[in-house]
């Protein structure tokens, strides 16, 4: 560091500039230097935090600065309230603010740290706190060793700098005088004394020698040592001169506030040093208005690439630095309106002659009462080249996404093929691309190029010359790049040379296209004007390049296959297309007969069932009337044909009915008419239900929409499901909510489905069942849910619930109750809706479909 420098850190007027500039360039500082804004409203602002943070605190800067709170969490418990005070006596009195306490790391390790800082109230009502916390861990460790010795010393130093003591040569107390002096020790407990039994012993000999020097030459003499005390070391100073034969007198001073400015300076310009030569960045001190350069760091020696002693003492102009003297007079002129400069980008030229780019940081220091500039240059060249390179994949992606998506859009090879020579060209910036076939009967022929106006053109060119065509071939053998820099430094035939002199070429790059591991052509790039280095990008440009053209000539090669194949194709469409028309007819004639079929045997099966149980249920009746006053109330049930079900656990009599005309009856138990009437009805409703699939599948199913209020449609149904469920000792929970929005649907189909839905579970289930009926709008659509708590279904059985046929052999209902499960899905997905089933996890099924809600014309106002 240059005496200049040192100096000018030690003089009184520049200690707050010193700090702002440790605060810029300090990166190892031991200890934390900041800035921290409170303002009125309780917010905490944090402009700047040192990078010594990761040491003490172990935390970032950029996390102290979004949440200056963590510190908080960090301070021991015990020293919390402390803290606090601290800071309330600081802001209310506006007294430097001193504070001593500990703190918990992240890591789990226990610190002792000392902070200082002027609290500064600005215009405003913020307050401006510019500090410095450091570690004193070790120093705390000491003073717990140090108790001891500081409980035996400490009355008799707390007065030191106040005391006079008379000393003999051997370092006995002789005498002294306290008053006024804040000590503890009588009188009687110091004189009569040896050093050695009062001071601690490397003190005690420092003493001794002063003592010694002072009676020996008789001259005054000045010794310092350090004591530690309750408030932590102190420095004293202390001056002999002869008082006496063997004897001295020493007058004691507390220099310790002295000496800690002293220290303080020192070392801030240590640090100062230490960051100005440690910093990777290139950090300069210049005159202001020359630019002469007082001080320059080794980052600078070795970005400049000039020595120092080649450095200090001259101008940047003088060493040619700046590539444009204007950035210069931007940068003082930015400087002299605001006195900083940030990130500014600037060119510099380096001894070598190379061109580098930087970012300039600039402030004006005093420096001895000169205007200087303090700047910081950080090297962006390698970061601005990978940009360009950046810039050149970028482009280099773009041109081969959009050259594959002419080949995928386009057939036309002649377009693919000149508009990819044409764009290549212009991105490597050369003077001829061109792309050459090797065609064994024709040789090679060159299909499209693009080349500058100044040189001669390679296009339509051709050979027959089979020697040198397979010279040129042996060039691209083995599937590999030649690059050529310079022509003249490589060894050819005379004929290529030949070659290479008619069309001008002095370096080329040519990459073979390779079509099933064979040699097919070559797209070639050629530099004119001169010799030329092919970069890496380039070279790789043109590999992907070369396999895109392979693929849009393999594209051309299948397209006319394809071609010659679509004009057999379409003969044999047509064959098969008359074919497939004969078939069709036959499909629509069995298709009528199964018509007629179904609707011959339906209609007959219908008339038979409907007669059945016109019959049965007469029967029926009659037995019902002659025992109505015998059965009492074991009759109830038999409501609707299904009184099988509410007579569990009687003994039923049997009816002695006979059809008309019968010569004797026939005694038939009334069970079995009951069951006789179910097994008709199931038929009849499984006819019935055969004939609307039919109807469906033909000709769709038709939907009456209108506006429907969803809630009041559930609630209408299950009440008129309400003797059926009553019937099987079933129960409904309703939380369908009041308020659900309107739906555009055919209330009659919606009613059938949502009674086909429980008689289900009825069904499948013993008596006293429990449902659950909930409704929700999910996405634009109402969701409804009927939950029981049955039997459960396996996966498949539930995946397979809805379609159609499903059928159990052992349960002679389940193919009525499977054409009714069919027909609830499509009668849902005509509604635009869907439809399913879940099984629970520990017992029941939970049935849901959802329909989509009205639109916002018939929505309720």
């Amino acid at each position: 560091m240059d005496e200049t420098v040192v100096k000018w850190l030690y003089t009184p007027n520049c200690q707050q500039e010193a700090i702002n500039l440790l605060s810029k360039l300090a990166v190892n500082l031991p200890g934390v230097i900041f800035q921290v804004l409170q303002r009125q409203d309780g917010s905490v602002f944090v402009p700047y935090v040192s990078s010594g943070c990761q040491y003490l605190y172990e935390l970032e800067p950029e996390a102290l600065q979004a949440d200056f709170q963590v510190l908080y969490k960090l301070i021991h418990p015990q020293d919390i309230k402390a803290f606090r005070e601290s800071i309330t006596v600081c802001k209310t009195t506006l007294t430097p603010w001193h504070w001593e306490g500990r703190i918990i790391t992240p890591s789990g390790k226990l610190k002792w740290i000392q902070g200082t800082s002027q609290p500064e109230l600005q215009a405003e009502g913020n307050f401006l706190w510019n500090g410095l916390v450091v570690d004193i861990t070790d120093r705390k460790l000491a003073e717990e060793k140090l108790q001891e010795s500081e409980a035996r010393y400490k009355a008799i130093l707390d007065a030191i700098p106040d005391l006079m003591f008379r000393i003999s040569r051997d370092g006995e107390y002789l005498d002294l005088k306290s008053e006024g002096a804040n000590i503890t020790l009588s009188r009687e407990e110091i004189v009569g004394k040896n050093l050695q039994e009062l001071l601690p012993s490397d003190v005690a000999a420092i003493s001794q020698v002063a003592i010694a020097k002072t009676l020996d030459s008789g001259t005054l003499q000045t010794c310092e040592y350090q004591l530690p005390t309750p408030l932590g070391v102190k420095d004293y100073e202390a001056r002999l001169v002869v008082s006496g034969e063997d004897e001295v007198l020493a007058i004691v001073r507390d220099i310790t506030e002295r000496k800690q400015a002293e220290v303080k300076l020192q070392n801030l310009a240590k640090k100062f040093a230490k960051a100005f030569s440690c910093s990777p960045d290139s950090i300069t001190i210049s005159t202001l208005g020359e630019g002469c350069f007082i001080e320059v760091n080794d980052s600078f020696v070795k970005l400049a690439g000039y020595e120092r002693d080649q450095v200090i003492g001259k101008t940047s102009f003088e060493l040619n630095l700046w590539v444009d003297d204007r950035d210069r007079l931007n940068l003082l002129q930015e400087l002299q309106a605001t006195g900083v400069v940030r990130n500014l980008e600037v060119e510099f030229r380096q001894k070598s002659g190379e061109i580098i780019t930087t970012l300039v940081s600039a402030e004006v220091i005093d420096l001895d009462g000169n205007k200087s500039i303090l700047a910081v240059h950080h090297d962006i060249t390698e970061r601005k080249q990978v940009e360009a390179q950046l810039r050149l994949c970028g482009e280099r992606d773009r041109l081969l996404a959009e050259t594959l998506v002419r080949i995928r859009s386009s057939l036309n090879l002649d377009q693919i093929l000149q508009t990819t020579v044409t764009e290549v060209r212009q991105f490597l910036q050369a003077d001829r691309v061109f792309i050459s076939l090797n065609n064994p009967t024709l040789g090679i022929r060159t299909l499209a190029e693009s080349v500058d106006p100044k040189y001669p053109s390679v296009l339509g060119w051709s050979t027959n010359d089979e020697a040198y065509l397979q010279e040129l071939r042996n060039l691209l053998k083995d599937n590999l790049v030649r690059v050529i820099e310079d022509i003249t430094k490589i060894s050819v035939s005379p004929k290529v040379k030949a070659h290479y002199r008619k069309f001008q070429t002095k370096a080329t790059l040519a990459v073979p296209i390779m079509l099933n591991n064979e040699l097919f052509g070559a797209l070639i790039a050629n530099q004119c004007s001169g010799s030329r280095h092919w970069q890496p990008i380039e070279i790789d440009l043109l590999q992907q390049m070369s396999e895109q053209v392979a693929i849009a000539i393999q594209q051309s090669q299948i397209c006319q296959k394809l071609a010659e194949l679509n004009t057999n194709l379409e003969q044999q469409v047509q064959e098969r297309t008359a074919q497939l028309q004969q078939k069709m007819q036959e499909v629509e004639k069995l298709h009528r007969v199964k018509d007629v079929v179904l609707h011959t045997v339906a209609h007959d099966l219908r008339t038979s069932v409907m007669g059945n149980l016109m019959v049965l249920k007469n029967l029926f009746n009659q037995g019902v009337g002659k025992d109505k006053g015998t059965r009492g109330q074991g009759g109830q049930g038999g409501q609707g044909g299904q009184g099988g079900q509410g007579g569990q656990g009687r003994i039923i009599e049997e009816s002695h009915l006979s059809p008309p005309n019968a010569q004797s009856p026939i005694p038939v138990p009334r069970s079995i008419i009951e069951r006789m009437i179910q097994g008709n009805d199931r038929q009849l409703t499984m006819i019935n239900s055969l004939l609307e699939i039919n109807s469906c599948e033909k000709q769709g199913i038709d939907i009456k929409r209108e506006p429907v209020d969803f809630s009041t449609l559930l609630r209408v149904t299950f009440t008129q499901l309400e003797p059926i469920l009553t019937q099987n000792q079933a129960a409904l929970k309703n939380l369908v909510p009041a308020d659900l929005p309107l739906v555009m649907a055919d209330e009659t189909r919606l009613q059938k489905v949502l009674s086909h839905l429980v008689t289900h579970s009825l069904q499948n289930n013993p008596p006293g069942l429990n449902f659950i009926l909930s409704a929700s709008v999910e996405g634009g659509m109402i969701r409804t849910q009927i939950q029981d708590d049955g039997v459960v279904m396996s996966k498949l059985e539930c995946d397979r619930l809805f379609d159609l046929h499903v059928r159990d052999p052992q349960d002679c209902c389940s193919t009525g109750i499977g054409l009714k499960m069919y027909l609830c899905r499509k009668v849902i997905k005509a509604h635009g809706g869907e439809i399913g089933v879940i099984s629970n996890r520990k017992r029941g099924l939970t049935f849901w479909f959802t329909l989509p809600l009205a639109t916002s014309a018939t929505n309720r106002p």
